[in-house]
């Protein structure tokens, strides 16, 4: 017999059991170093040691499911090569390809998400200080197309997760014109862009996002300019973001956040202002933050890997 499916049930997406975070910068006051090793997270929400890297070691980059159970990770900033645009696939099994050559204008401090269940979307963005709202989308085979012009107020910092099963949403960051903002672009689940929707969270960059709940998502965390926060803002299913809701947490930006365990997702790594340098617990590992499946974020847990920032995450698997 065919199995029964209460209506309006909710089935978690595939291609989110386990994530992987990936690349960053590990500054520690003396000098940049730009890395590219990776960590697993299991579908228990348990993140791995560093893994060695494969590919060009940045920072600033963005990454995001494709193919509904792979990922990718794409533009950033490279030492002695500025902003740059190469990505690197993740297979099902969480194996990073080495360097693809790149596609679109090169940019870092950009955001990506998936759309349409299998796709992806790369968005917004800087090169040297001039801010885009550019896109290049991802097909279901890994392939990054060629810029589509942009929709939206042109921004850095920007953050993106998906929604309502096969759309994604673009929100906050920095804009020349105004500075810090909480502006959103919903993405349809064909990759269209939408215009600026005005926000109602408090304006800041240096935030992350996923999904959780198999179709809601969360933005968390970020500065609302010369400091950091772990509020966060819940994102329904109809692609609403809610008000702030209290952070729980280390205060921090520049971190990284993925799904995982299939609906649920987890924040992790990241800069804390209030300590004068990368949050870090026990100073070997990183604080991560679970997200439940009703979009409820646990207090810190320790994690292990080099401590870094600007780290970008996906799922996978």
């Amino acid at each position: 017999m065919f199995p029964i499916i209460p209506a309006n049930s909710v089935t978690a997406a595939s291609g989110n059991d386990e994530g992987i975070f990936g690349f960053g910068n590990i500054y520690m006051g003396v000098a940049n170093t730009y890395v590219n090793s990776t960590n697993l997270m299991s579908n228990a929400g348990v993140i791995s040691s560093d893994i060695t890297g494969v590919g060009t070691s940045r920072t600033s980059l963005a990454a995001c499911e494709y193919g509904g159970d792979k990922g990718i990770f794409g533009y950033g900033f490279a030492s002695g090569a500025g902003y740059i645009n190469p990505s690197n696939l993740v297979s099902n099994t969480g194996v990073v390809a080495s360097d693809t050559t790149g596609v679109g204008t090169n940019r870092g401090h950009l955001g990506a998400c998936g759309y349409g269940e299998d796709k992806g979307i790369f968005g917004f963005g800087t090169v040297s200080g001039v801010m885009t709202a550019v896109t290049n989308l991802v097909s279901n085979a890994g392939v990054i197309a060629s810029d589509t012009t942009g929709v939206g107020a042109a921004r850095q910092q920007v953050e993106s997760c998906e929604y309502g099963g096969d759309k994604g949403i673009f929100g906050f960051g920095w804009s020349a014109g105004t500075g810090t903002t909480s502006l959103t672009n919903l993405v349809s689940n064909t990759g269209v862009v939408a215009s600026d929707v005005t926000g109602v969270a408090t304006a800041r960059y240096g935030l992350t996002a996923c999904g959780y709940g198999g179709d809601k998502g969360i933005f968390g965390y970020g500065g609302p300019g010369g400091s950091a926060v772990s509020m966060t803002n819940l994102v329904s299913n109809a692609g609403v973001v809610s008000s702030d809701v209290t952070g729980v947490g280390t205060v921090r930006n520049s971190l990284a956040a993925t799904q995982y365990g299939g609906d649920k997702g987890a924040f992790a790594f990241g800069f804390d202002y209030g300590n004068g340098g990368y949050a870090n617990l026990n100073i070997i590992g990183c604080p991560i933050n679970l997200v439940s499946n009703t979009g409820v974020v646990a207090s810190d847990v320790s994690g292990v890997g080099t401590a870094k920032r600007d780290v970008e995450a996906c799922s996978f698997n």
